[in-house]
């Protein structure tokens, strides 16, 4: 029964599971990215954020704590130079893990852990998301409206053309305009034909 233990133990030695940490933490800290299982992925996370956490702040004490760890005087250089700096405010969570698949010999759980701060295709993604598309109207096809010549112009020198918002048509107004058409057309007619007088009677035509 493992009740109680959190630690994966990755079938080591307390000696050499510590000393495995500590040489795949300096490799994260100097290439920023490294391919390993995911349960040595998940063991390095806890291992290396408290260092990372601790290079916010560069004095002596904290250095000596962190080499203490890495036994590597260039990956302390690299972290408190250069990593404090992109991760000073960053309140956690400074790796990501991206599974890649299962290994081809035993079949385990590949991935890479990275620093979240130096993957620059993800943080441009999340830049161009950000940024809203400018809406464009379409017709009632779905087909984009073609510019005229006039708007064309006014975007090349910065002014756009302003229009003035035509009033909605509702359901009541359409019938009353179409009722009002149709007097127009009714007194037209009416004027074109003229009355005739009630005292004028026509001759009578006799036929012989």
């Amino acid at each position: 029964m493992r009740h109680g233990k959190k630690i994966n133990h990755l079938g080591r030695t307390s000696t050499h599971r510590k000393a495995m940490l500590s040489n795949m933490a300096s490799s994260l800290i100097l290439h920023k990215r490294i391919s390993t299982t995911l349960a040595k992925a998940k063991a390095l996370r806890t291992f290396v954020e408290p260092l990372i956490t601790r290079s916010k702040d560069d004095s002596t004490h904290n250095r000596r704590m962190v080499f203490s760890y890495l036994q590597n005087k260039e990956a302390v250089s690299e972290l408190f130079r250069e990593i404090s700096k992109k991760i000073s405010e960053r309140p956690g969570g400074y790796t990501r893990i991206l599974k890649t698949g299962t290994r081809l010999g035993d079949n385990a759980d590949m991935c890479i852990i990275e620093l979240v701060d130096y993957n620059l295709t993800m943080i441009a993604g999340k830049e161009a998301a950000k940024a809203k598309p400018t809406r464009r109207r379409r017709t009632a096809g779905g087909k984009k409206k073609e510019e005229t010549p006039a708007e064309v112009a006014g975007k090349a020198t910065g002014e756009e053309e302003v229009k003035e918002p035509k009033p909605k048509k509702t359901a009541k107004k359409a019938v009353v305009e179409e009722v009002k058409e149709s007097e127009e057309i009714v007194d037209k007619t009416e004027e074109t034909v003229a009355p005739e007088e009630p005292g004028e009677e026509k001759p009578e035509v006799k036929e012989e």
